[in-house]
């Protein structure tokens, strides 16, 4: 608004020596000045507007800023190239014209020598490109900034929904992480303690049923409880105690691998039941799973084919897992009933299978061992985390099976 005023000021008074020139009355060349002047304030809005009326009052000498300013909007908008080469060889053309009258009027007034015939359309050249030519470069360079600015701001925001969208799928990822995990160590906890504990109440029951009849046998049964509570109480501590661990980790920044609950687990159960004390349970220590379930008075059967050799650590301790859940669950639901363990050693994978006969009429005296419903989950989770096949069901016989195969690399 002030440079439209600033700008109809001057028209008024160039149209003021305007009229005085042209013997026309000055109040109308004040009105027409101050008219053509005030279409500047038009100039963010319709900048073609006001460079044609530049342009139009040209040859009445008046309209300098209004001219300078509209040049420069006009080339700082989104108006097409194309227009602005136009306007601005207009208004470069009408100056030109005004420019090459003007000085050439001012040479013939002048005593001075004939400067020669380049000189007056040097000169009108010089003025019309002075007048001209700096409002278009500079319209252009802030037009050209202005989009880049725009550019940049349009990519910032983008980059900034990106990174929100990054963080959301992070966070979505990380309490994905945590499920998983939750998931992993009750799997362990139930892998590595179910079995024993389950034992522990097998032999609790035999204890108090042979007790008063053969004391020596119950006091074995006893010895026999006491070992399995203590090794279950061993590995509950080694696998509370790496929780303990990672935990303090976590606060410190130091990230915990996941693996490292299922290791220690694996280690517990090993060391508890292992005969070889490696470092994790493996195909040759399901000979004490059988003998285990021996001693609480299940027939149990194993059968090897082929030559046993030594797989991957993960390997080796799902197959073990797999025998030592599906053992609990004849425990837990078909007790007093026969229970055949095959095991295939092949070229290219292992496979092992648990059948149970149907369980006769239940022994009123048997304890009734608690079930959650997650050691087929458990098996088949780890099955097919090495890209194996898991299959479970009864047979036609009235009785259970469950079948893995595991690939051997």
């Amino acid at each position: 608004m002030g440079l439209a005023l600033l700008s109809a000021l001057e028209c008024a008074a160039e149209g003021a020596w305007f009229a005085d020139e042209t013997a026309t009355p000055v109040p109308l060349g004040v009105l027409f000045g101050l008219i053509a002047g005030s279409v500047l304030v038009l100039r963010r809005r319709w900048p073609v507007a006001v460079v044609l009326v530049s342009v139009a009052v040209t040859p009445a000498e008046m309209g300098y800023l209004l001219g300078l300013v509209g040049l420069y909007t006009l080339a700082a908008s989104d108006v097409p190239r194309r227009i602005i080469g136009t306007l601005a060889g207009m208004a470069l053309t009408a100056t030109f014209i005004v420019s090459f009258v003007r000085v050439g009027q001012d040479v013939r007034a002048s005593d001075l020598a004939d400067p020669g015939d380049w000189y007056v359309p040097l000169m009108a050249g010089f003025v019309a490109v002075g007048v001209v030519l700096p409002s278009v470069l500079f319209g252009l360079y802030i037009g050209a900034r202005r989009r880049l600015m725009e550019s940049l701001r349009e990519r910032a925001d983008s980059l900034e929904q990106e990174l929100l969208l990054l963080a959301d799928r992070a966070e979505q990822r990380a309490q994905w992480a945590r499920t998983e995990e939750r998931t992993r160590i009750a799997r362990e906890m139930h892998d590595v303690v179910a079995h024993r504990v389950s034992l522990m109440v097998v032999h609790a029951a035999a204890l108090q049923a042979v007790a008063p009849k053969d004391p020596q046998k119950a006091v074995k049964n006893a010895a026999l409880v006491g070992d399995m509570g203590r090794q279950a109480l061993t590995e509950l501590r080694e696998m509370l105690g790496v929780l303990r661990t990672g935990d303090g980790e976590r606060r410190t920044g130091a990230p915990v691998p996941l693996a490292s609950v299922g290791a220690a687990a694996a280690a517990a159960a090993a060391r508890g039941g292992a005969a070889g004390g490696g470092a994790g349970p493996c195909i040759a220590d399901v000979e004490d799973l059988v003998g285990q379930s021996r001693q609480t008075g299940m027939v149990v059967e194993l059968a090897v084919q082929g030559d046993p050799r030594e797989y991957a650590p993960e390997v080796e301790q799902t197959a073990y897992r797999v025998v030592q859940e599906a053992l609990t669950n004849v425990h837990k639901h078909a007790a007093g009933a026969k229970v055949t363990i095959r095991l295939a050693h092949r070229d290219a994978e292992v496979a092992m299978q648990v059948e149970n006969c149907a369980p006769g009429q239940p022994d009123p005296t048997s304890p009734a061992l608690p079930s959650g419903g997650n050691g087929l989950l458990g098996m088949r989770e780890r099955v097919l985390a090495l890209g194996g096949v898991f299959v479970s069901g009864p047979t036609d016989t009235g009785g259970f099976r469950v079948s893995a195969v595991l690939p051997a690399g």
